[in-house]
């Protein structure tokens, strides 16, 4: 078999039919298998799959596992040579599938590889990321990406031809099970967020190259599995520390502090753009309550 196409879910049922249909409308002249791996959802997913798709492979959770550990249960199990990874909120267009698989069968030492992220308007998203280090922290990324762009290539320049890059968005990524075999599959100490950076970390390390296909374009209503709330954001904090204390265990102090006090600056700067809207910017508003619960995360002990 071609390619084992893991979808993990939690609750996005209309987002989850929609990817799985973008699947079989897509994938054509390629032998693949669907598995969608359900996070405990309570909004109807597992019954919706089973009465619209019945020929895919569920597995059904009775609990929110997180994506890391979700996904390897799907990956100890696939038929295929590569696992196409994709959020329950992405939607593959014609050829995408086609494109990182031809990419991937002509590129022997590809370990993984992604495509190109598009917003529901067809602007296009960041589909690129760059391993944390203490440049990336102290600096801001936007800033780095104008100034050195070959180092750190996002969405502002236009690629004509794959490039290789240190990893890519997990929304939508093509895994080469060889690769799996040599490095493993996910490190479930991270329960959602930074999980495919590592795994990416890991395949460097084993000579294995990452690259992104940028004729492969996915629609990605960015944001949509995880929500907006405080939780996905204190998730993002934890997962990027573990992944610091793991790789950048020396620097991981100075890494924290670093953070931390950007965390400050950017709750004194939503406070003064509060005070100069007059707090009639509620946007501006919810940003600055979100800030405050991350600092009394920190003040909790990150637990």
């Amino acid at each position: 078999m071609d390619i084992s196409v893991i979808i993990v879910n939690w609750n996005t049922r209309d987002l989850l039919l929609n990817c799985i249909r973008s699947v079989y409308e897509t994938l054509r002249d390629i032998s693949f298998e669907i598995w969608v791996v359900d996070n405990g959802s309570t909004d109807g997913s597992q019954e919706a799959v089973k009465t619209t798709f019945p020929q895919i492979q569920l597995i059904e959770n009775t609990e929110n596992k997180g994506f890391a550990a979700a996904n390897n249960q799907a990956l100890k199990q696939m038929n295929g040579r590569y696992a196409l990874l994709l959020n329950s909120d992405a939607a593959l267009t014609d050829g995408a599938a086609q494109k990182l698989l031809s990419f991937m069968e002509s590129t022997p030492t590809a370990g993984m590889a992604c495509g190109q992220l598009l917003n529901p308007d067809g602007s296009r998203q960041n589909s690129i990321a760059s391993f944390p280090t203490l440049l990336t922290l102290i600096s801001n990324e936007t800033l780095l990406r104008i100034v050195f762009p070959e180092k750190f290539p996002s969405k502002r320049r236009n690629y004509p031809d794959p490039i290789p890059v240190e990893s890519g968005i997990g929304a939508c990524l093509i895994i080469r099970k060889a690769a799996m075999d040599a490095v493993g599959i996910f490190d479930e100490a991270f329960f959602f967020f930074f999980e495919e950076t590592d795994w990416a970390y890991r395949m460097r390390l084993a000579n294995w190259q990452i690259y992104f296909v940028p004729s492969a374009r996915i629609i990605h209503a960015q944001g949509k599995s995880a929500g907006n709330s405080v939780a996905p954001r204190i998730l993002f904090y934890k997962s990027r520390y573990i992944y610091l204390k793991k790789w950048h265990p020396k620097s991981y102090s100075l890494m924290v502090l670093i953070l931390f006090i950007r965390l400050l600056v950017n709750v004194a700067l939503s406070l003064l753009g509060s005070a100069l809207t007059l707090g009639l910017a509620p946007r501006l508003f919810d940003k600055t309550l979100i800030y405050f619960r991350l600092i009394a995360w920190h003040f909790k002990g990150c637990p």
